[in-house]
């Protein structure tokens, strides 16, 4: 049985579960807070359309829609594929993240590099295909940007209109969509001489696809003995929950990690034995914060493991499930939620940061860490 975290990859990879993946569809919708939604009534709606000749895909999404189940979503075929590629760390798109700026405005919050956005150098956008995205939510502006089920593919092209700057004039850009490899964790020192074999580490995780936590744990195990890690989820949101889990367990000697229930069930995740109890670490997070990355926090800050830093959480803690539906495509569909160690619903309430901070969380984070012992 495969259990899914949902959550949405700014960069149009979508991740996060346990063990295999979370994450909302290319054709997302804004749908009420709710429990579930019927699995057997979205197959039956599946399965009849297909006798009547119509859409099964579309037939299943209408009735997750009617539901209100947010984070239930129906996939076709090739979505489940990229789903699935999503997860080895790779993607198709234009290496753009999406993020509001202070103004309203749909800014980048980063791009991949030697992607399309990169070489075009992107910094606002005000259209895609010709659809104003100023007011959309991010969500959206990401689907556009992957495109639909047709056009979602390595070489097709997408039209952006863009600004240098929120009074410059826009310009019109083409761009070529592309299979792209995502770096999901990235590690360098910090403090002003970065060359001092003794500095501290920041571990910047932007999500938990297949790989990430061990690269979290071999990050750890090579930092400087006493070094302390700045451990940076802000903007990740989420991934492969077992991959959360064993990068819990790079800081934590075993022990419980979340409890999480499928139908009322209650099962556990635990950290493996003998990961580092000492070593001082600070985690950033903020708004951005999802899924397998507020598990992960959920669980540092329960233990009495970490001090967390930034601004409150996104607050997803509900578990989704996938289930074949008739045509070939997938449902996955709420079941549960998680709960961290302490026994917290994260679920619609968020992780509230031990020290708040609205701008600077990188520099407050390297001055806590250097006020534990930590270094900077």
């Amino acid at each position: 049985m495969t259990l899914v975290f949902a959550s949405v990859l700014a960069t149009g990879a979508a991740t996060g579960s346990l063990p295999h993946g979370d994450r909302t569809s290319t054709a997302i919708k804004a749908r009420a807070v709710a429990s579930t939604a019927d699995r057997d009534e979205v197959a039956h709606a599946a399965a009849e359309a297909l006798a009547d000749g119509k859409s099964a895909t579309e037939a299943a999404e209408e009735a997750v829609s009617r539901s209100g189940d947010r984070w239930g979503a129906v996939y076709d075929e090739r979505e489940y594929e990229e789903f699935e590629q999503a997860l080895d760390g790779s993607y198709t798109g234009v290496g753009l993240a999406a993020k509001r700026s202070p103004d309203g405005l749909v800014a980048v919050a980063r791009v991949q590099p030697g992607g399309p956005a990169d070489r075009a150098g992107i910094e606002l956008l005000r259209t895609i295909d010709g659809h104003r995205v100023d007011k959309r939510p991010v969500a959206e502006v990401v689907a556009l940007l992957r495109g639909d089920r047709t056009s979602a593919a390595a070489g097709t092209t997408v039209v952006l209109g863009v600004q240098r700057g929120a009074t410059g004039p826009t310009r019109k850009l083409t761009l070529t969509r592309a299979r792209l490899l995502t770096e999901a964790v990235t590690v360098q020192k910090l403090g002003p001489d970065r060359s001092d074999s003794s500095a501290a580490v920041l571990i910047k995780v932007d999500s938990f696809t297949k790989g990430a936590g061990a690269k979290v744990r071999d990050a750890v195990r090579s930092a400087p003995a006493g070094a302390g890690v700045l451990l940076d989820l802000r903007g990740n949101s989420g991934g492969l929950v077992t991959e959360a889990v064993v990068a819990a367990s790079a800081f934590l000697d075993g022990g419980l990690v979340a409890t999480y229930d499928v139908h009322g069930e209650q099962r556990a995740l635990y950290a493996e034995p003998g990961g580092d109890t000492v070593r001082p670490l600070v985690v950033l997070i903020d708004g951005g914060t999802m899924s397998a990355a507020e598990l992960l926090t959920g669980a540092l800050q329960d233990r009495g493991r970490a001090v967390t830093v930034g601004s409150r959480t996104f607050g997803k803690g509900s578990v989704q499930m996938p289930s074949k539906l008739a045509g070939g495509s997938v449902a996955e569909l709420t079941v549960g939620h998680y709960r961290t160690p302490a026994g917290r619903s994260v679920d619609g309430h968020g992780i509230t940061p031990d020290l708040a901070v609205s701008s600077r969380a990188l520099q407050r984070g390297e001055t806590v860490l250097s006020g534990l012992g930590g270094g900077s």
